[in-house]
C-alpha cells in the first residue's frame, strides 16, 4: 500500500506539471501576441546601437539634452524614411510589379543590342555581336523556363503587396528607436547583467562584440548599400532608364551582399551612351562611376573594425530575413545573422582557449 509519504509526492508532481504546463503556455501564447512586433522591436534597436554615436554627439553640441537630440534625431530619420527611401521603395514596387506581370505572361525578354553600336571604334563590332547572340540565347532559354516562373510572380506580387505594411513598420521603428536614445545607458546595463548571468565570465567582451557587429554591419554594409542605392537611383532617374527604382533596389541587394553594383551599372551605362548624347552620357557616367565606388571609400571611414562574418552568412541572413519578415527582415536578418556568428566563434574561442590554459 502507498504510504501518506508517496500521495504527497504525487501531488506535487502533478502540481508542478500543472504548473510548467501553465508556464509553458503562458510563454507561447505571449510569444504569439509579440511575434508581429518583433522585427519593428530588431529593427528599433538596430537604430539606437548604429546612431547611438549620433546620438551622444548631438546631445553634447545640444548643451546635454539628450531628449531633444533624440527628437531631433528621430525626425531626421522620419524624413530620410519617408522621402528618397519611399521614393525608392515605391519605383521598386513598380518594377517588381511590371516584371511579375511579364513573367506570368510570358512576355518577358531580352532587347536586341541597337544598331549603332556596331559603329563604336574598336568594341562596336564585337559588343554587337555578343549582345545579339546572348539576347538570342537568353531569349530561347526564357520561352523554355517561362511556365516555371510564374509561381515566383506570385511571390514578387506578395512581397511587392506587403510594401505598405514594411513602410510602416519602419516608421515604427524609427519612432520607437527615438524613445531608446535617451535610455541608452541603462539598457547597455540591463543587457550587462543579462549576458552576466548567461556566460559570466566573458560578459563585457561579448557586450562590445555585439555593439560593435552591429554598427559595423549596419553602418559599413546596410548603411552604405542605402546610400548608394538612393545615388544610383538618382542617377538612374536622370538618365530615364526604364525601371530604376527595381534597379536600384537591384543595387542595394547586392552591394549588401557584397557582390557589388557593377553587375547593375556597367549595362546602365552602356544603355546611356546609346540613347544619350555625348556630354550627357559622359557626365551620367562620371556620376555612376562615383557611385560605383562609393562603398570602397565608405566602408572604411564608417566601419570601426574589419567585417569579419563571412559573406555567405550576409547572404543567408538576406534571404531569410526576408522570407520571414518581408523588406523590414532584408535589413535586420543579415544584421542578427552577423551577430548571432560573431558571438558563436568567440564563445568556440573562449571554450577552446580554456582547456588549453589549465595546467597539465
Amino acid at each position: 500500500m502507498k504510504t501518506v509519504r508517496q500521495y504527497l509526492l504525487g501531488d506535487d508532481v502533478i502540481q508542478l506539471a500543472i504548473r510548467l504546463g501553465l508556464l509553458a503556455f503562458l510563454i507561447y501564447w505571449t510569444f504569439v501576441l509579440i511575434r508581429p512586433f518583433v522585427p519593428i522591436l530588431a529593427w528599433s534597436i538596430v537604430l539606437a546601437v548604429a546612431l547611438y554615436p549620433i546620438f551622444g554627439l548631438l546631445s553634447r553640441i545640444l548643451g546635454g539634452r539628450p531628449r531633444l537630440a533624440a527628437v531631433i534625431l528621430t525626425l531626421i530619420n522620419l524624413g530620410i524614411v519617408i522621402g528618397p527611401a519611399t521614393w525608392l521603395g515605391l519605383s521598386a514596387v513598380d518594377g517588381v510589379r511590371e516584371l511579375a506581370e511579364k513573367l506570368s505572361t510570358g512576355d518577358l525578354t531580352v532587347p536586341s543590342p541597337p544598331g549603332q553600336i556596331k559603329d563604336w571604334p574598336l568594341i562596336g563590332p564585337q559588343l554587337h555581336e555578343f549582345w545579339n547572340q546572348a539576347s538570342n540565347n537568353i531569349r530561347a532559354v526564357l520561352r523554355e523556363v517561362a511556365p516555371h516562373l510564374k509561381p515566383l510572380a506570385g511571390t514578387m506580387l506578395t512581397l511587392a503587396g506587403n510594401a505598405g505594411v514594411g513602410t510602416l513598420k519602419f516608421l515604427l521603428s524609427v519612432a520607437l528607436a527615438g524613445f531608446l536614445f535617451p535610455n541608452g545607458p541603462q539598457l547597455v546595463a540591463a543587457g550587462r547583467r543579462f549576458l552576466s548571468r548567461v556566460v559570466p565570465e566573458q560578459s563585457e567582451h561579448f557586450l562590445e562584440l555585439a555593439g560593435a557587429t552591429i554598427r559595423a554591419v549596419s553602418q559599413g554594409v546596410i548603411g552604405v548599400a542605402i546610400i548608394q542605392s538612393l545615388l544610383a537611383g538618382v542617377g538612374f532617374k536622370l538618365a530615364g532608364v526604364p525601371g530604376a527604382g527595381l534597379l536600384a533596389f537591384a543595387v542595394m541587394l547586392l552591394t549588401i551582399v557584397q557582390i557589388g553594383a557593377a553587375i547593375v551599372l556597367l549595362p546602365v551605362i552602356i544603355w546611356i551612351w546609346i540613347d544619350k548624347d555625348f556630354t550627357t552620357a559622359f557626365l551620367l557616367t562620371l556620376f555612376l562611376g562615383i557611385v560605383g565606388v562609393l562603398d570602397n571609400v565608405l566602408k572604411p571611414l564608417v566601419m570601426g573594425r574589419g567585417l569579419t562574418t563571412p559573406t555567405l552568412v550576409i547572404f543567408i541572413g538576406v534571404i531569410g530575413g526576408t522570407l520571414a519578415h518581408g523588406i523590414v527582415g532584408l535589413f535586420i536578418g543579415p544584421i542578427i545573422l552577423s551577430v548571432a556568428w560573431e558571438l558563436t566563434v568567440a564563445w568556440i574561442g573562449t571554450d577552446r582557449a580554456r582547456p588549453a590554459s589549465l595546467p597539465g
